[in-house]
């Protein structure tokens, strides 16, 4: 059957012609499970530049496309079939849609002739797709496939990057057509409305206690170079969310390291004392407003590649929407020509005794023997072995709220948390995207005990890539962070526990490395030995949850030096 409009044209087979575009699109790696709806696009990939990493589950697929594409600032993308194999995709397509990961899936599906009817695994993907994506569409005339691939790819990288998903009926991949990819070119984000920056630099000149918070984006489009000049040029300190640790390199005197845990913890009361919190690049769904801006009574000088959210506790004061780093470098410049003989606007060093508090705070343990290992050691002989390019990974649990306060970052992109969504799973096959993306830097994944098991499988796909990823288990044989809510909440937590597998023959039954730590001070050896390995390593280490609820207590009665 030909779709063709002009007989005379070179025909093509459509699902090559799909093929084709991805590799106009630059794509360099498709991560999935195939079925037989995707027969046609397979094997149009035998004859393609474009690598095929076959994973051992759709979500799996999705967690490392998500990562592959926020550290690439390129779409990742992921391939499923359909039925069961698009719904395993979304909870990996949810996750990076509400972190800004930008990612492409495509999702086969049965011949269109029987799709308006009860029919095998025949679901509406495509409405399942649509709330959790920023675009989603079937091809039904393969003749549109450049168009909707272009588009698809456009949407996903845009500020906001997100999800799309692209679905190929397989009697459309098996037609002939004509035609060729579209011309890729970039998008230019537009520069931020002068009166806009005007607004934002009156509200700033003019506060008395001015902070910024610096959110996911602050760390894309070159935006965290701006945002330092900011900080230096004001004297302003710098709070990072959970997703936007290396904003600021951990020995800058400007970094307050950071916020999110919910409870008065150190940045948190600092906060209290701002009248002015410059936002940057950041999402409400990373810390709701209402937890840094209870009072109502902050003004809030908005900086986003979009315009703000809609919340009774963001307070916006001046709205400035446009390209972030741009319209740091407008704020930046205009602080220089007009306030230069102010600059900077306020003095750091009231700060320095409260960055001191904090970093004597992440060292309090470092020393400590104790066994099983209290959550601090552990974050600080990581941190110590680490390189300020490495990247860690933390799966969602008890352990992603130490990482998140104890493991400070040197560089954008080097701390990668799950947290607008919160999947659990998200860190092994992460750290497997971590590792294509970046196959020069160290790649260690910090997984709890139970989303480590959720996505186990896929420590296959690292073995048979032979990539020296290290995956460390925090193991306490339960689900910590509910634990640690329930405690705090009732006294009292019910029915959490479970059993763990020795980790040591879990690795050996997959053909990689294995470790389970005995005693506090083995851990840098163990970690040595892992990333000298030729594919992954797997680290136990029984952690000391107990600390959890001491930490509740202690963020309690915190006592700022300021």
């Amino acid at each position: 059957m030909s779709d063709a409009k002009d007989p005379g044209a070179d025909q093509i087979k459509a699902s090559d012609l799909f093929v084709k575009c991805l590799e106009a699109e630059g794509v360099e790696y498709i991560f999935g499970v195939p079925g037989e709806e995707n027969a046609d696009m397979m094997i149009s990939l035998m004859d393609s530049k474009i690598k095929f990493i076959l994973t051992r589950h759709e979500q799996g697929a999705a967690f490392m496309a998500d990562v592959y594409g926020r550290l690439t600032g390129k779409a990742g993308v992921c391939l499923s079939t359909l039925g069961p194999g698009a719904t395993n995709l979304v909870t990996g397509l949810a996750d990076a849609n509400m972190d800004r990961g930008p990612v492409v899936a495509l999702i086969g599906q049965g011949p269109t002739k029987r799709l308006h009817k009860e029919s095998h695994q025949n679901m509406d993907a495509i409405a399942m797709m649509r709330p959790i994506t920023k675009w989603a569409q079937s091809v039904i005339d393969p003749a549109s496939i450049p168009e909707i691939v272009r588009k698809a790819f456009k949407l996903a990288e845009a500020e906001k990057p997100g999800v799309t998903v692209v679905e190929l009926p397989e009697d459309v991949a098996e037609r002939h057509t004509t035609g060729k990819p579209m011309n890729v070119y970039k998008t230019r984000r537009p520069g931020a409305d002068h009166k806009a920056i005007e607004e934002a630099l009156q509200v700033i000149v003019n506060a008395k206690c001015p902070m910024i918070l610096a959110g996911n984006g602050a760390l894309r489009k070159r935006a965290a170079a701006q945002l330092k000049r900011l900080a230096h040029k004001a004297g302003i300190p710098v709070f990072n969310t959970f997703m936007g640790k290396g904003a600021l390199k951990r020995n800058d005197p400007h970094n307050l390291f950071t916020i999110g845990l919910q409870a008065r913890d150190y940045a948190n009361r600092a906060m209290e004392a701002a009248d002015v919190v410059i936002v940057v690049g950041y999402d409400l769904v990373e810390y709701a407003p209402e937890r840094w801006n209870p009072g109502m009574d902050k003004k809030i000088v908005h900086i986003d590649f979009l315009p703000a959210e809609v919340d009774s506790y963001y307070t916006v004061a001046a709205e400035v929407v446009g390209d972030v780093a741009d319209a740091l470098w407008q704020i930046n410049v205009a602080l220089e020509k007009d306030y230069d003989d102010r600059l900077p606007l306020n003095d750091i060093e009231k700060w320095q005794k409260l960055r001191t508090q904090i970093q004597d705070d992440h060292a309090c343990e470092k020393d400590d023997t104790g066994f099983p290992i209290k959550p601090q050691k552990i974050l600080w002989d990581v941190r110590a072995f680490m390189g300020p390019k490495d990247i860690v990974l933390s799966d969602v649990g008890a352990h992603k709220m130490w990482i998140s306060r104890y493991y400070p970052a040197e560089e954008p992109n080097t701390v990668l948390i799950s947290n607008g969504f919160c999947s659990m799973g998200f860190a092994l096959p992460g750290a497997i995207g971590a590792k294509i993306a970046c196959p020069e830097q160290r790649v260690l994944a910090i997984c709890g005990d139970a989303g480590f098991l959720m996505n186990v499988q896929d420590l296959e796909t690292a073995v048979r890539l032979k990539l020296n990823v290290v995956i460390m288990v925090w193991a306490d044989g339960a689900y910590g962070l509910i634990e640690w809510k329930q405690q705090n909440e009732f006294g009292k937590h019910f029915n959490l526990e479970f059993g763990n597998p020795d980790w040591e023959l879990l690795a050996k039954a997959f053909g990689c490395y294995g470790r389970t730590i005995r005693k506090a001070g083995e851990l840098p050896e163990v970690l040595k030995e892992a990333f000298s390995q030729s594919g992954p390593a797997l680290i136990g280490v029984p952690v000391d949850y107990a600390e959890n609820l001491k930490l509740t207590k202690k963020m309690g009665s915190i006592v700022m030096n300021v």
